[in-house]
């Protein structure tokens, strides 16, 4: 052996030490899931990194393109908008004034008591999922638990659950049953990793006024339920604050000692999470964390992974067909799971399926987005889509849901555009992949980075010069961002660029015959002289 090629085999053993080095570190966890909790279903995959990288996307998942997601809890109640139960423990809030003025000041009535107003008494989940499955959703998705710690099943293990509390409903047994009536894969999405830090403003106290120095309900025990109408229940359970505030205040990376939660949280987040799975057999499970849930701090996420994916084989004659989503994953987390960016999606596609979860206003029902006219429009739905799909990824779409379980009238307006333009060109979304090329224009050439988990969102705007590509066996679909004004140049399918012959050209939506050439730079599709919507039109190009 030549001196250069010992080099090369000795810089080699030496990355595959340090990478087995790097993958046993990632098995030691400070506060590693003890034995006497819910077990792992064993199976092919084992809780690491190293074992869930075996996972491959299901052909379903990536052929449905579009869910929708009823991200519902009791924070829809005062119709405020997201993160509620955290603000309105927060003096100078919008929340915190609101709060007092419609319940009362947090020192007596916390979110605790949002709860027991929330009583969920118009919700018709047949009715909203059907209506959903109409617009073209694949796929449906409902909120397990936000980060205010509610579990909105009959939890065995959090005895805040919606069916003790509040609605006194299994929310998710509900929402299951008509996804199952409607033949829609049933997902659910779970927030409550990080709930007791997220309550730390809990344990505040106003700095002036009337209740100065008067602290929130955020300490309170059950001991001091008697005669309440929580007697018997023990707010620690719900709010997590039998703790001290963490040094540096919120930080969802857990890179703060001091925000870790306790083992005995750790162990009851598992267990509920084991739980939910081995009850509703999601076809779904997202997790609104980095990566998985507690990681690094605990082995839970991971354990839980692997009992998701061997569960799911099990009752799927041994085939995977389960989706797993984590946020901000690095190259090799992507192997192991689908990515989710949030309100935005990558300026490049991928290789990998991934999904951008959105919404059409707030997460949580806000009544000032109504009042306002700041829902999403169809139009830009429907642009998004096709802008993600090209790119070899899905939209999951969230539709606020009232705290009654009502939907209002603008939104089903906005379904309704949604379902116009699914009716003609649902066929140039569902079951497609992405093309050699996902799109060119203006805003194809546009810079567009992710920020963090997403947020890119609505600064790219488009027009009838950008084109997205996608296909189908010998067909081509060729979406023109807008409604055309004049002919319509296609330069990736110029003859020199040698994508094979066009047999035909038709505009989905229409019955008129188009007229075409292929030239040296640019394939030209006349302008029709009627086009049939004003959002996105889709020209079916079939190849020989």
């Amino acid at each position: 052996m030549n001196k250069k090629k010992s080099m090369k085999v000795s810089l080699s053993i030496a990355i595959f030490m340090l990478f087995s080095c790097f993958l046993k570190a990632q098995e030691n966890f400070p506060l590693p899931i003890g034995e006497g909790n819910e077990p792992v279903t064993s199976g092919k995959f084992e809780p690491t990194w190293q074992s869930l990288s075996q996972y491959e996307v299901p052909d379903w998942f990536r052929n449905a393109k579009f869910g929708i997601w009823a991200h519902w809890g009791p924070q829809c109640q005062p119709e405020r908008g997201d993160w509620y139960a955290r603000g309105m423990y927060e003096e100078e809030h919008d929340y915190y004034k609101w709060h007092v003025d419609h319940y009362g000041h947090p020192s007596k009535v916390g979110f605790k008591d949002v709860i027991h107003d929330w009583k969920a008494e118009n919700w018709d989940p047949d009715k909203l999922v059907a209506l959903y499955k109409r617009a073209g959703a694949q796929y449906f998705f409902a909120m397990a638990n936000h980060h205010d710690n509610l579990d909105l099943w009959d939890s065995k293990y959090q005895e805040w659950n919606s069916v003790r509390v509040g609605p006194k409903k299994d929310i998710i047994n509900g929402w299951s049953k008509a996804a199952k009536k409607q033949g829609l894969p049933f997902g659910l999405s779970v927030h409550a990793a990080h709930a007791s830090m997220w309550y730390e403003t809990a344990q505040g106290t106003d700095k002036s006024g009337e209740f100065k120095d008067i602290p929130y309900d955020g300490k309170l025990t059950k001991a001091d339920g008697k005669g309440t109408w929580w007697e018997g229940l023990d707010p620690q359970e719900l709010y997590a604050q039998n703790h001290g505030l963490s040094k540096k205040g919120w930080n969802w990376e857990w890179q703060d000692k001091s925000s870790w939660p306790s083992q005995a949280y750790c162990e009851k987040f598992y267990n509920r999470t084991m739980d939910l799975i081995n009850l509703y057999n999601p076809d779904l499970l997202y997790f609104d964390d980095t990566a998985l849930p507690l990681y690094p701090v605990s082995d839970a996420g991971l354990k839980i992974a692997a009992h998701y994916y061997n569960h799911n084989m099990k009752t799927h004659d041994n085939k995977l067909e389960a989706v797993l989503f984590g946020k901000i994953l690095s190259d090799k987390q992507k192997e192991c799971l689908v990515w989710d960016v949030e309100r935005g999606a990558p300026d490049k596609p991928q290789e990998k399926a991934w999904q951008t979860c959105t919404c059409i206003g707030d997460w949580h029902y806000n009544r000032r987005v109504y009042d306002e006219n700041r829902y999403k429009s169809a139009e830009s739905v429907i642009r998004a889509l096709v802008d993600i799909v090209s790119k070899n990824g899905n939209l999951l779409l969230n539709i606020p849901v009232r705290g009654d379980g009502t939907i209002d009238d603008k939104e089903v307006v906005v379904l309704e555009g949604i379902t116009a333009w699914m009716d003609v060109n649902k066929e140039s979304i569902f079951d497609t992949r992405p093309w050699k090329l996902y799109g060119e224009g203006p805003a194809a050439d546009a810079s567009n980075p992710i920020n963090s988990q997403g947020f890119n969102e609505g600064k790219i705007k488009y027009s009838a010069k950008d084109i997205r590509y996608n296909q189908k066996g010998n067909v081509l679909y060729a979406t023109v961002m807008g409604k055309p004004t004049e002919n319509i140049l296609l330069k990736s399918l110029a003859k020199k660029e040698e994508t094979g012959k066009i047999k035909k050209i038709e505009l989905l939506g229409s019955k008129e015959k188009i007229s075409w050439k292929q030239e040296v730079d640019s394939l030209v599709i006349i302008k029709p002289k009627s086009i049939p919507n004003n959002i996105a039109v889709v020209f079916k190009i079939v190849m020989k």
